[in-house]
């Protein structure tokens, strides 16, 4: 699908990610072209939680339920609470990793927005390193009517063990430099592909 769209997919995974251990994910979100670019760093046994209203895209929402991904309900917190409960007890059971866009939303060229601390408490509750995905800038990069519209980095990095004495909103913020410092790397080396 990406060949359609004129998108050219430059995939890079960290050799130190094991993929007998179960992590928690991080992807930056960016607009609705992430279900074809940065979830190509989604690795065998990772599963995404997403907003329960995702159920209602038709065709999409249906393979997103059968696929056991997890849906929060974010408009109630006590919910959202049971619901990460539920993940936690999931990806111990099942040695599942967990998928986070801790963006809470798309970001349609804003850059990296403030992070949400569901995530954070999900890691520090079940002692999991981190893992972050970061893709490079695609805002307004695909045009339809084009069929070269570059290159879209999507980098897999290192697993990150839990800082000590961090609280979920002190990670949130921790991992946001991370990631916005990788992700403008990334647009510098998109940019020389490109170039090219």
């Amino acid at each position: 699908m990406t060949r359609i769209l004129g998108l050219k997919i430059d995939l890079r995974v960290s050799s130190n990610v094991d993929t007998d251990k179960n992590y928690v994910f991080l992807a930056n979100h960016q607009n609705s072209y992430d279900i074809l670019t940065i979830s190509k760093g989604a690795l065998p046994g990772v599963v995404t939680v997403g907003k329960k209203s995702i159920k209602w895209i038709p065709i999409f929402g249906v393979i997103y339920w059968l696929s056991a991904n997890i849906m929060i309900d974010r408009k109630n917190t006590g919910s959202a609470r049971n619901t990460l409960n539920q993940t936690l007890d999931k990806m111990n059971r099942k040695k599942l990793s967990i998928w986070f866009f801790p963006e809470g939303t798309r970001s349609y060229g804003r850059g990296l927005l403030k992070f949400k601390t569901g995530a954070f408490r999900l890691a520090l509750e079940a002692q999991k390193s981190i893992v972050p995905v970061c893709a490079s800038e695609m805002h307004k990069k695909v045009k339809l009517n084009r069929w070269n519209n570059g290159t879209v980095i999507v980098e897999v990095m290192d697993p990150v063990e839990l800082p000590e004495g961090l609280s979920a909103r002190e990670l949130a913020v921790y991992f946001h430099s991370i990631m916005s410092t990788k992700i403008d790397q990334l647009n510098v080396d998109a940019e020389k592909l490109d170039n090219a």
